[in-house]
């Protein structure tokens, strides 16, 4: 399904898995509000309107200005006061707590009506299992089993909290590992100090191990060493805020030299395509489509050899086939800004 995960951002999570991303991510410290006092919600404001979002989604699918209206009126005036800035524009006070909804389960999209998206509440399904069932196994996508979020987005059962945050971190690790606290902080936009301790409580339970990575301790899931013998080789196109540039970690190692600048927008990773060769960042790229062609632009940061510009032409030849058209390949400069 597709709803608000890590981040506060848009994903595409397995909607077996809900139950245990929202235990998980209600139980994320959330840092200080970037937004001026007079826009804030207060905590008890927050749970109204993720409360009233759940039920004015009970059984419907609404378009976020039916949804706006139906929030105001269940909450109040001061839930549609436009005091929040966002994309040169003022949004109504409410959407500032909406992706916590997504975490708490009583909201996700539904399917456009033309071209406005929809919402709607999520089936219950196993929301009462116990998350603690998942921290054990090394299977990321395998575990469907969770803790209740309640409709507040703040969940209260410590058992069920700490079993969904230690099989969250186990997965993360099995995906992402070797990692530090700061690494798993960063991904998920938690504290680093929150995240820390959560580690030690993992390390102290023997369900993750410490390893050198590169001369720095970092820690995988108990029992997950197995590594390649060699680097990755290859080339790659990956697509705006894929999973891997977003959370592979170190930054400066996924990023090396020029591609550190080039190829992240602010600092942050996703904003633009990349060109990966060899597992890490030498370049961007961006695609313009005119009907049925579209044109591939790719700029490298590297030399690229004979092997690897055959391996970028049939990397160019798989985006004409997912977007069905014919594609060009380009190699020069990318002209666009980051999320383009």
């Amino acid at each position: 399904m597709k709803t608000y995960g890590p981040r506060g951002t848009v994903h595409l999570l397995p909607a077996r898995d809900l139950p245990l991303f929202s235990a998980a991510l209600t139980a994320v410290p959330t840092g200080p509000s970037p937004f001026p006092p007079g826009a804030r919600l207060t905590e008890e404001q927050a749970g109204q309107v993720v409360t009233a979002i759940g039920d004015a989604l009970d059984g419907r699918f609404l378009t976020l200005d039916e949804l706006s209206e139906e929030v105001v009126a269940r909450t109040g005036p001061w839930a549609g006061d436009r005091v929040m800035p966002a994309f040169q524009d003022l949004w109504p006070r409410w959407r500032q707590v909406m992706h916590r909804a997504g975490w708490a389960g009583t909201l996700c999209f539904g399917p456009n009506r033309g071209r406005k998206a929809t919402y709607t509440r999520p089936l219950p399904g196993n929301l009462e299992a116990d998350p603690g069932d998942a921290a054990d196994t090394g299977d990321a996508a395998d575990t469907g089993n969770a803790g209740h979020a309640r409709d507040t987005g703040q969940t209260r059962d410590t058992g069920h909290t700490g079993g969904a945050l230690h099989a969250f971190v186990h997965r993360y690790l099995h995906a992402y590992g070797p990692a530090t606290p700061q690494h798993f902080a960063r991904w998920l936009a938690a504290p680093t100090g929150w995240a820390t301790a959560l580690f030690g409580e993992l390390a102290a339970a023997g369900r993750i191990e410490e390893v050198g990575f590169e001369g720095t301790p970092a820690w995988v899931a108990a029992g997950d060493t197995d590594f390649p013998d060699g680097p990755p080789r290859g080339v790659r196109l990956l697509p705006y805020f894929d999973a891997y540039v977003v959370a592979g970690q170190p930054r400066e190692r996924l990023f090396p030299g020029a591609a550190y600048q080039r190829a992240l927008g602010g600092g942050q990773a996703g904003n633009y395509p990349v060109l990966l060769v060899d597992g890490v960042v030498a370049g961007v790229w961006h695609q313009r489509r005119r009907g049925r062609r579209t044109t591939v632009t790719v700029e490298p940061l590297v030399r690229l050899t004979a092997r690897q510009e055959r391996e970028l032409g049939e990397q160019v030849e798989r985006v004409g086939e997912v977007l069905e058209a014919t594609p060009e390949l380009v190699v020069g400069k990318v002209t666009v800004g980051p999320h383009a």
